[in-house]
């Protein structure tokens, strides 16, 4: 699967989401397809969620209900990725950031160009990433996941990669021919020894990370609610810094 919108950094909207979620839903019930590679076209892998149509569904008539669409749909991506009973590998030709880092972390395998970095600014636009933050903890630790969710600062290829984050670094001109190989030496096993692997993995961490995906998509979706939000959202739009609420609710 390859995102395809490079003028808009690949950002994610509603629809954009929803046709990758009917792509991933088609991969799940196609019993030939051994393994599944979600990679991007351009210089970004994916800017997150386009920030423009979050800050459009203020206006909306019932923008709760919309807010929550939003989260619902997110949610039903990067959880359906999670859930496939096949290999899966993310491959980064660029950075990921916001929501895009999501359907990177419910990926079993990261490929990456020496180029890449992850970002979480969420709090930054007086919103958060909730859906993100059971994917991160299962690929690494609560320090990283702290660390990533609460500082908003970058984190380049070679930390990313001694984080656990990225599993495998290469130049990008290298990035097309190492994925070729690593699906080569993935589709040497048998397919239902890896389904088999890939249950008894997620067996073996004992974490529910679907059943927290659904939990944080409510959470996502209060986050938007905020003047905070409101603030950072417009702030960003504007190219201005926000002014936030002093106030502790």
């Amino acid at each position: 699967m390859t995102l395809n919108r490079p003028e808009k950094r690949n950002a994610l909207t509603r629809d954009f989401i929803g046709e990758m979620n009917e792509w991933v839903t088609s991969v799940s019930l196609d019993e030939s397809i051994r393994l599944f590679v979600i990679q991007s076209t351009g210089d970004v892998f994916c800017a997150g969620m386009d920030l423009g149509e979050m800050q459009s569904r203020i206006t909306a008539v019932d923008p709760e209900t919309e807010w929550q669409k939003d989260s619902d749909v997110y949610n039903d991506l990067v959880s359906k990725i999670f859930q496939l009973e096949i290999p899966t590998i993310a491959v980064l030709p660029g950075p990921a950031l916001a929501g895009g880092t999501g359907m990177v972390f419910a990926c079993d395998i990261v490929l990456a160009s020496n180029n890449v970095f992850f970002q979480l600014p969420e709090p930054r636009r007086g919103i958060t990433a909730a859906m993100v933050c059971p994917l991160l903890l299962y690929r690494t630790n609560v320090s990283t996941a702290s660390y990533l969710l609460l500082s908003g600062k970058r984190v380049e290829a070679d930390d990313a990669l001694r984080m656990g984050l990225i599993n495998e670094l290469v130049p990008k001109d290298q990035l097309t021919t190492r994925r070729d190989e690593l699906v080569a030496s993935i589709l040497t096993g048998s397919q239902s020894a890896l389904g088999i692997t890939k249950k008894h993995l997620r067996k073996m961490a004992n974490v529910d990370v679907a059943g927290q995906i659904r939990a944080s998509a409510s959470v996502s979706a209060e986050a938007r609610k905020t003047d905070d939000a409101k603030e950072g959202l417009a702030a960003f739009l504007e190219k201005r810094k926000p002014v936030w609420d002093a106030s502790i609710s």
